[in-house]
């Protein structure tokens, strides 16, 4: 599933194809919602906005569409006339008259009047936003201290958007191995300290992901590993999906488990109960 990084390039993606301009066709590939399509035509797109892990359209004259790309979703913009490749389903077509942006596979597609939005059911509940760009670490850091949360295992709530919005499945195996915390060890068992290497981890890790398109490990150690002809896919990430291969920093193989329903990756010797934190950078 795509993650809130990878949702925000795409939000910019399609920004740069069609926000501030006038949606000349809109076409829905979802029978329910059709009919839309007519009435969005020949609107302007006044701005594509990212939330957590989906995506805004706002139309003029106060109509907004919701999308979320779930599992499969992935937007595509094209130049005008081209249509790429691929055997998935369109849901939603943008025509502007410099490109279009193509929305597959999704299917959690919404058309709706724009102050609505806030009684979203899925917009409603997110918790702290860790790609707005007015996020401070202090909020992230206060969030880890809000009551309702502490009876959780960190395996559980990092994937809870109601927790920290845009964080899924492969930035909790990665932020929990950077804060050097155990995954089924409860939000509210941690020391400040514990708490302190958790939130700079959850931030630190999502921001880098979305800058350098979704490498989480330490910048130098992908940079030496791409130059020894690592492919991108071996050298991006600390711990996930890296499963039997030994932890770059203390040669401990790498373990998978399945925690909430999804794959998290895990290394014993550096993820002990009650460990010491370290930095994103870690040993060479």
């Amino acid at each position: 599933m795509p993650e809130g990084p990878e949702i925000r390039r795409a939000a910019e993606s399609v920004a740069r194809a069609v926000s501030g301009r006038v949606a000349l066709q809109v076409h829905f590939g979802l029978p329910r919602l059709a009919r839309h399509g007519a009435e969005l035509s020949g609107r302007k797109v006044d701005a594509v906005e990212p939330r957590g892990k989906a995506l805004l359209l706002h139309f003029a004259g106060g109509t907004s569409v919701y999308t979320h790309n779930q599992l499969y979703g992935t937007w595509k913009v094209v130049k005008p006339g081209r249509t790429p490749a691929t055997g998935r389903e369109l849901r939603l077509a943008i025509h502007s008259r410099d490109a279009w942006a193509l929305l597959y596979s999704a299917s959690d597609i919404e058309v709706l009047p724009r102050a609505q939005l806030v009684r979203h059911p899925y917009l409603a509940k997110l918790g702290i936003e860790l790609l707005a760009p007015g996020t401070t670490l202090a909020q992230v850091r206060a969030q880890l201290d809000a009551p309702r949360f502490q009876r959780r295992s960190l395996a559980a709530l990092l994937l809870d958007q109601g927790f920290l919005a845009g964080l899924g499945n492969y930035l909790r195996s990665e932020a929990l191995y950077v804060a050097r915390l155990s995954p089924e060890m409860k939000l509210g068992a941690l020391t400040p300290t514990q708490k302190d290497a958790l939130a700079r981890a959850s931030l630190e890790v999502t921001r880098q992901s979305y800058r350098t398109r979704g490498i989480t490990n330490d910048l130098e150690r992908a940079a030496r590993l791409k130059r020894a002809g690592v492919v991108f896919g071996r050298y991006r990430h600390h711990v996930f999906d890296r499963e039997g291969e030994p932890c770059w920093a203390c040669g401990t193989r790498i373990a998978r488990g399945a925690v909430a329903g999804r794959n998290l990756f895990t290394c014993a010797g550096c993820q002990r109960p009650g460990g010491a934190s370290f930095s994103s950078a870690g040993p060479p």
